[in-house]
């Protein structure tokens, strides 16, 4: 079980204690729930990462793209209404609005739902699959050049 920060207003033991005891699916059963929600809102690129030997607080990670902001916000409702109905309660959000990536945090899955801006400029894929160099070591991340490219990005969205 791995901690949390408490951010509902409920303290660690407390949300632990509801997952151990309310929580109806795990693992792969609530990544299947999820990616069929995702698929239901015609997410793109949809991509389940298993992290379970790689780190401690998750056991999987779904990256999935959607063409507008509103579809991301549609493709996270669809995923929080989707987990509910089968029992589950995701511990947390972030992201919410007009952001270009909301994260909903399901305890054993991470869900990562992205414009295909976003995915590039940080290419989650590629970190947690364990690439022996990461966009911060080759240097691309840190060049004010690329990080234009990224804002011109955005503002063309505007």
């Amino acid at each position: 079980m791995r901690p949390t920060d408490g951010a509902s207003g409920a303290s660690s033991n407390e949300l632990n204690e509801f997952y151990m005891t309310k929580q109806k699916i795990y693992g792969e059963e609530l990544v299947a729930v999820t990616k069929a929600a995702l698929e239901d809102v015609k997410a793109q690129d949809i991509q389940v990462i298993d992290v379970r030997e790689k780190h401690s607080l998750t056991d999987y990670m779904i990256i999935a793209t959607g063409t507008s902001n509103r579809q991301i916000n549609a493709m996270a409702e669809k995923v929080r209404e989707a987990v509910k109905a089968k029992g589950a309660q995701p511990l947390g959000e972030e992201g919410k609005g007009d952001s270009d990536w909301v994260l909903l945090d399901l305890n054993d899955v991470i869900v990562h739902m992205m414009t295909a801006a976003a995915r590039q400029f940080y290419d989650l894929e590629r970190l947690w699959q364990g690439a022996e160099q990461s966009r911060a070591a080759d240097g691309k991340h840190h060049s004010p050049d690329h990080a234009h490219e990224y804002s011109d990005k955005l503002k063309d969205r505007e």
